[in-house]
């Protein structure tokens, strides 16, 4: 037992960050979204084989990604929540914020439909009728960057969400994985990223039935954090990263990236 607890103890010494003081290391703080659609696995190969430098990625929701990243737990962020990367940049936390990509949110729901959405142009009619409805509807409730988009949406509606909550509004405080499963359980409605979506293989009975609307859009940054305020940053590695995800050879990457024929992320970086 007590070699058990020493094992256990020097792999988790091993994983801590001081000990990856390297500069071929680099941690990445993402969103969901970026790994549960396969994304990561498609591009980061190409990169490690052009710099030599290993990427380790903690996807979780951007709210989190980003007090991780504030706290310096981290090299590089990729999310997709503009305000709130705009404001870590502001602090100091980071050095510079970049597209990268967008794609879009879609509302799916059963095929049966019963708050009448199909087809409707507007996400926040949509909500509305899910409302009204009484409908189940399947929120993450994680301060995920769909959670906050979500947010955006219902907020200049008439729905008081906190008397809802536990009733037709259901936070699931899950991922976006997790909060799809939930949601065809339950045959509820939910917000999700389209990428997500596509790559999401127990759909059951549920279909994207509200797409287009401009408020759906869903744009993607990557920022290298700041080493001023952060020393334990390994900048140069993570510059590198940024560099090659802006860069021809990252954006066709990430433009090249397909699951069953669609491509789920269209790279926008500036040139």
């Amino acid at each position: 037992m007590i070699r058990h607890m020493l094992m256990a103890l020097l792999a988790a010494t091993l994983l801590a960050r001081p000990a990856m003081a390297q500069e071929d290391v680099i941690l990445v703080q993402s969103t969901t979204s970026t790994q549960n659609s396969g994304l990561f696995d498609a591009i980061l190969p190409g990169f490690e084989a052009a710099t030599g430098i290993e990427v380790r990625v903690v996807a979780v929701g951007t709210g989190q990604a980003i007090r991780n990243a504030a706290r310096g737990d981290g090299d590089v962020l990729f999310v997709h929540a503009r305000a709130a990367e705009e404001a870590f940049v502001a602090e100091g936390h980071g050095i510079a914020r970049h597209d990268v990509m967008y794609n879009d949110f879609v509302i799916v729901g059963p095929a049966d439909d019963p708050a009448g959405i199909a087809g409707l142009s507007q996400a926040g009619a949509a909500l509305e009728r899910i409302a009204a409805a009484g409908a189940p509807f399947a929120s993450r409730g994680d301060d995920s960057g769909t959670h906050m988009a979500e947010q955006r949406l219902w907020a200049p509606l008439e729905v008081d969400l906190a008397a809802a909550s536990g009733d037709w509004y259901r936070e699931t405080g899950s991922g976006m994985g997790a909060t799809l499963n939930a949601a065809v359980a339950m045959g509820a409605y939910v917000l999700t990223d389209r990428a997500t979506w596509i790559s999401f293989a127990n759909k059951s009975d549920h279909r994207v039935l509200v797409e287009g609307d401009p408020a759906l859009f869903n744009q993607y940054g990557i920022i290298a954090v700041n080493p001023a305020r952060h020393p334990g940053v390994r900048a140069a590695a993570a510059q590198r990263f940024v560099d090659w995800v802006l860069s021809e050879a990252g954006q066709a990457a990430i433009a090249g990236y397909r699951v069953d024929g669609q491509q789920l992320f269209f790279p926008n970086a500036a040139p």
